[in-house]
């Protein structure tokens, strides 16, 4: 059993390397504004990219839906056959209206994420979560931070050019799509196929009583039927009362709502600097005479890993009251960041503004997140983790809409980062005031109480 686990867990860390391991990510702008392709930065900015937005939301809401009832391993292997039509496309089409076709396989690419993340938990045993979620985890960041390596050592020393490391990365999702093929297949999800046996093991321990009552219903019906004692059955019933129950458990608790609402505009914000930060990179070296993408993109993820590790490490934010000054200082900090990068006549200073920004970023989504799934209840986290996400891209497309398409403002590069150093001071200013609103009526409530005696 020992060994099961973890030939699954290291099955799947392996397909997440390979599909991370991306080298062409970090001058995908460059490639893209390139004789390659000859597009300009406002195309790429206001008519591509705005498509992979759209197509990642409108997905997300049919994954999220699905990965349950199709039982994880399809949308893998669809996540991996995605990748490579996507790449395909980018290295063997030439026209403007093959690359939007593109667009809509990146999001099918980015959406279908969430099966990896959520697989291994319907396919091992509650008791080796917390060391699975690490082995995913650090599988991902392990491909990004080789992905960039390479890309920065290929490319420096001329050996590979850019349209090199999209064959890179077109073999790379290959490689992914046969490790897909080989995972095991789930057989009992988290919501929609359970067994008899695993209801009764869910409603003892106190976190579902309606599926205890189910499970008993069940269970007295198989009773007749040997066989199907412990055959995963599935129920649309059962399913959505054990999704309602989580969502009001989760979302009536006010500690998981203070930080998902963090981490779902924070989100937002992240998505948008990352995607169009090349070109803001672009707009500032317009000569290109010094790219050092690789490098950095590469730093961040070393880094980040390293902010992340680090926040994991700080048990006692979920039991103080100053969390909300983590999310304020972090929040005007990233603001800042994101102004500098925005005025700055520097390429390397918006290296530096941007590397420091995924550190904070990836250090207080790290306490987030584990404040989130300390307060929810058994199972949950994966539903909850999809409902914040897809909040996060209903913001980030409406702030794509606003910010850089024709429909809204159409802003330039550096005016649409000033924008999000903006997006991130309110954030801050927000969480100061939800901090006093709480201490205001908590005086309140006191100043009551001492009245009445």
């Amino acid at each position: 059993m020992q060994q099961t686990w973890l030939r699954i867990s290291l099955l799947l860390c392996t397909f997440g390397f390979f599909r991370e391991m991306r080298p062409s990510e970090p001058f995908v702008v460059e490639y893209l504004t390139g004789p390659y392709r000859n597009l300009t930065n406002d195309e790429l900015s206001r008519v591509v990219y705005p498509v992979g937005t759209y197509s990642y939301l409108i997905q997300l809401v049919i994954v999220f839906l699905i990965t349950d009832i199709l039982r994880y391993k399809f949308i893998i292997v669809v996540s991996a056959l995605s990748g490579i039509i996507l790449f395909a496309i980018l290295l063997w089409t030439y026209t403007l209206w093959e690359l939007l076709i593109g667009q809509v396989f990146y999001g099918t690419f980015m959406a279908s994420e969430v099966a990896y993340y959520t697989y291994i938990y319907a396919k091992v045993d509650k008791s080796h979560y917390q060391i699975v979620s690490g082995h995913t985890r650090s599988a991902i960041l392990c491909g990004k931070f080789l992905g960039g390596v390479l890309a920065q050592v290929l490319v420096s020393t001329d050996i590979l050019n850019y349209r090199h490391l999209h064959y890179m990365s077109f073999g790379s999702q290959i490689v992914s799509l046969v490790i897909a093929l080989a995972l095991p297949k789930v057989n009992e999800s988290i919501y929609f196929y359970k067994s008899n046996e695993a209801k009764e093991d869910h409603a003892a321990s106190g976190t579902d009583p309606q599926a205890l009552e189910i499970g008993n219903i069940e269970d007295n019906k198989a009773k007749d039927t040997n066989a199907s004692d412990k055959k995963p059955k599935f129920s649309w019933r059962n399913a959505f009362r054990l999704i309602m129950q989580h969502i009001v458990s989760a979302y009536t608790n006010p500690t998981v709502v203070k930080w998902s609402i963090w981490w779902s505009l924070a989100t937002c914000g992240q998505l948008q600097v990352i995607s169009y930060v090349q070109i803001l990179w672009k707009d500032i070296d317009g000569n290109n005479e010094s790219s050092y993408n690789g490098a950095v993109e590469a730093t961040v993820t070393l880094l980040g890993a390293a902010a992340a590790m680090t926040a994991g490490l700080m048990e006692g934010v979920r039991r103080q009251h100053w969390h909300i000054w983590i999310l304020t200082i972090c929040s005007i900090l990233m603001g800042a960041f994101m102004i500098i990068s925005a005025v700055t006549n520097l390429l390397w200073v918006a290296y530096a503004m941007y590397v420091l920004f995924g550190i904070l970023y990836f250090f207080v989504i790290t306490i987030a997140s584990a404040t989130v799934a300390h307060n929810l209840t058994d199972d949950s986290f994966g539903l909850i983790f999809g409902i914040n996400t897809l909040i996060a891209l209903v913001l980030q497309t409406i702030l794509t809409l606003i910010v850089v398409t024709d429909a809204g403002y159409a802003l330039l590069p550096r005016d649409q980062y000033k924008v999000y150093g903006g997006y991130f001071l309110v954030l801050a200013v927000i969480f100061v005031a939800v901090y006093i609103q709480e201490h205001l009526s908590k005086y309140c409530t006191k100043s009551k109480v001492k009245s009445l005696e």
